[in-house]
């Protein structure tokens, strides 16, 4: 497998489910898609429940005629779209996803969520054991005992935990401060953070006079709490000065400076430009603390309705 970048892209919302109050269509990604691999993020992270297929079918129309080792895929057994009752629904959601991306294998797999997550572990532990062509194995949304559960779950069948994916960014370390990232670093674990520039909500780009739009999942989430975030995003534009860089660049930044592998969702080009700029950011020690500090002091939760405290 080829060494992961620094920082992944998310197609969550190319599923088309209006999270971001608009519905995004092929012809308006590529452009977002050829920028990216032109400049090394190649890392592509995505799932069937992003839009039933719609996410990974849009994919796979865009890597169908590259050579299969230019570029990465990061996919997910999704529970609650899986037959429970079928004694090979991991089998057939691997292949079926695998079908829709017209794929002889996945880079990364994941369990994506805890539902009934020991029995669906224990399904793709069987599935993968023994074969020559084994992603890396990680899970999703899990807290540290959860975590620990499923690696040893692996470890029974000759597979490693190699990756942990969850909301992580400057207001929610909870997966910090419960110990799953130490655990991630003393165990060879690379750990997923998604969602740092929370949903665009440490962008710089909103604040009480100019509110994200209305009707979308996110400006349900964050409208309300916009005059805490002008506070953030007036720490992040002091750090962003330092560096010539925009705001939008720093929570990324921040995120690899703390040892994790970020996922940005693009639905932009500038999105792209922003990922590469933010990937060749170094922030020094104090500025981290910094971010934190003020970051703390505002003491907001933005645990989202599918998630949980990762304690």
């Amino acid at each position: 497998m080829n060494k992961l970048p620094k920082i992944a892209l998310g197609a969550w919302a190319w599923g088309n489910d209006g999270t971001f109050g608009e519905k995004l269509e092929a012809d308006t990604l590529r452009p977002i898609f050829d920028k990216a691999m032109e400049n090394g993020l190649n890392l592509w992270d995505t799932a069937y429940a992003y839009g039933m297929g719609t996410s990974e079918k849009v994919l796979a129309s865009f890597v169908k005629d590259l050579p299969r080792e230019s570029y990465l895929i990061s996919d997910k057994f999704t529970p609650q779209c899986a037959d429970s009752s079928s004694s090979t629904a991991m089998k057939d959601m691997i292949e079926m996803q695998l079908d829709l991306m017209k794929l002889d294998g996945f880079d990364i797999y994941w369990i994506h969520n805890v539902w009934d997550a020991p029995k669906w572990t224990e399904e793709l532990a069987k599935y993968f054991e023994g074969k020559d062509n084994v992603p890396l194995i990680g899970v999703s949304n899990h807290n540290l005992g959860e975590i620990k559960q499923a690696a040893g779950i692996l470890e029974t069948h000759g597979l490693k935990l190699s990756a942990v994916q969850n909301h992580y960014s400057l207001i929610n370390r909870s997966s910090e401060d419960s110990g799953i990232l130490s655990y991630c670093r003393d165990n060879d674990i690379t750990f997923f953070s998604y969602m740092v520039l929370e949903q665009g909500a440490l962008s710089g780009k909103y604040d009480t006079a100019h509110p994200m739009p209305a009707g979308s999942a996110r400006a349900d989430s964050y409208n309300p709490i916009l005059d805490k975030l002008e506070i953030m995003n007036k720490a992040l534009g002091k750090i962003a000065d330092n560096h010539g860089v925009g705001i939008a660049q720093v929570p990324v930044a921040w995120a690899i400076a703390k040892g994790t592998l970020p996922i940005i969702g693009v639905t932009k080009v500038s999105h792209v430009e922003d990922a590469v700029k933010s990937a060749n950011i170094t922030l020094t020690h104090d500025e981290v603390t910094e971010l934190e500090k003020a970051a703390d002091s505002l003491d907001l939760n933005v645990i989202r309705f599918w998630e949980k405290e990762m304690k």
